[in-house]
């Protein structure tokens, strides 16, 4: 792929996306025998849709490296198209600068990467790099912000070019961190700002159950804040086992798409059945408030796909000590178990309807489940400052024995009314079009 010079000029826009890591392989306590409570099973599924039709991926001349060195085919709605539009290994989480180029992380390389359309084609360049594991990016009128396993930073972006790099939140835990000892399953933070210029990020726990996290200095498991002008970040929002889709709604308000626990015993019984483990609990999709909690690793979301309670953790909480499940605010939305929702997104306007308004979830795909969740790009309506029911924007990446191509990390609306999809396992960036 071409690398070009960096272009000039840079207007004022508002941009947060962030998106990563899935379900951790941390092991489980035993099981308690203590009485549970009753949890319905999990109905999040994407909503069964008509209007999709099975497309070729379109591969232009030079990208059709594997997965590409054969046909592969998605479904789409109908009249849509894909194409692959730029290749590169294990692109993250994605957002469209004011200046009209696509800004990509790429944690395991250590950089920021510029993408620059053209006629000729699309060239690359690097924006950043020797960082520690750059992921979450945001754009607040003329400064980045870029979230580091260690440090959120800000830099100007001007001309092409990020300079003057300074820390907004230091001091963040990593694998790197002495008391951790390498030991941290999610290192990789996102960053979103909101309307008045705060700061939001995310810290992940360090596996799958490691309570310890809610006390640590800075807590883990939470999306913290930094005030608008700078200042001490602090917890916003409170067990969050991994708040990966970090991004703000067109009315201003703070979502995030979590990853929820591994291997959670069913109430009715104290035992680890595969069987209940593959669709509980269901994945977050919440709108965050000052002080919300989330109930990790206490409480599970249970039932949906909207309004979901919380139900007590038998292996956790086996007598509802450690934190009152029935106080906790229902949950907004919901995925399946499993999902991995990586980057979180909101289109206001910017694709035809019935996609006009509404938030794009990049779904990983499950880990550890028995038939996988399909990877896919999520659309959930946005309707009087709700998101409604999941549905499938961009699928097909599995096929029916399991086995998979792509494993979609984050969508973003480009200028021209498209919509821009990072896939880290075909090392490839996609162009999905709407019919004009």
């Amino acid at each position: 792929m071409p690398v070009s010079p960096r272009p000039s000029h840079v207007g004022a826009l508002l941009v947060a996306a962030t998106m990563v890591a899935g379900c951790s392989t941390a092991s489980e306590p035993a099981p308690p025998a203590s009485s549970p409570s009753a949890a319905p099973s999990s109905g999040a599924t994407s909503v069964p849709q008509t209007g999709m039709s099975t497309v070729e991926v379109t591969v232009p001349p030079g990208m059709a490296q594997a997965p590409f060195d054969q046909p592969r085919q998605v479904r789409v709605p109908t009249g849509w198209q894909l194409s692959v539009w730029a290749r590169t290994p294990r692109p993250r989480l994605a957002l469209w600068a004011p200046d009209g180029t696509l800004l990509v992380s790429v944690p395991s390389a250590g950089t920021v990467l510029r993408f620059t359309p053209g006629d000729a084609g699309t060239t690359q360049s690097v924006l950043l790099d020797g960082l520690d594991q750059p992921h979450g990016l945001a754009i607040a009128g003329s400064t980045l912000y870029v979230a580091q396993s260690d440090e959120i930073n800000a830099y100007d972006y001007a001309n092409g070019a990020a300079t003057n790099p300074r820390v907004v939140a230091g001091g963040l835990p990593d694998a790197k961190s002495p008391d951790l000892r390498g030991a941290y399953s999610h290192a990789l933070k996102s960053v979103a700002v909101g309307p008045d210029g705060a700061v939001y990020f995310s810290i992940g726990s360090t596996g799958n159950i490691s309570a310890a996290d809610r006390t640590a200095t800075p807590p883990r498991a939470t999306i913290m804040r930094v005030p608008p002008g700078g200042g001490p970040a602090a917890p916003f929002a409170t067990g969050v086992r991994n708040g990966t889709g970090l991004a703000v709604a067109p009315d201003g308000s703070l979502w995030t798409a979590n990853n929820g626990r591994d291997n959670v015993a069913d109430p009715s019984t104290g035992q680890v059945d595969p069987a209940y483990v593959g669709e509980n609990p269901p994945e977050q999709i919440a709108r965050l408030t000052p002080g919300r909690e989330l109930g990790w690793p206490y409480c599970n979301p249970a039932g949906g796909p909207a309004d979901l309670p919380f139900v007590r953790d038998v292996q956790t909480n086996p007598d509802g000590t450690e934190l009152d499940c029935a106080t906790l605010p229902a949950v907004e939305q919901s995925m399946g178990a499993h999902s991995a929702p990586l980057g979180l997104s909101f289109v206001d306007g910017a694709l035809p309807a019935p996609y006009a308004q509404g938030a794009l979830i990049g779904v990983h795909g499950s880990w550890n489940r028995q038939p996988p969740r399909e990877p896919e790009v999520s659309f959930y309506p946005w309707r009087d400052g709700r998101l409604e029911n999941q549905q499938t924007l961009l699928g097909g990446f599995q096929g029916d024995n399991g086995s998979r191509w792509g494993r979609p990390v984050a969508a973003v609306t480009g200028p021209d009314g498209a919509v821009y999809i990072t896939d880290d396992a075909a090392d490839a960036i996609y162009r999905l079009t709407p019919p004009r």
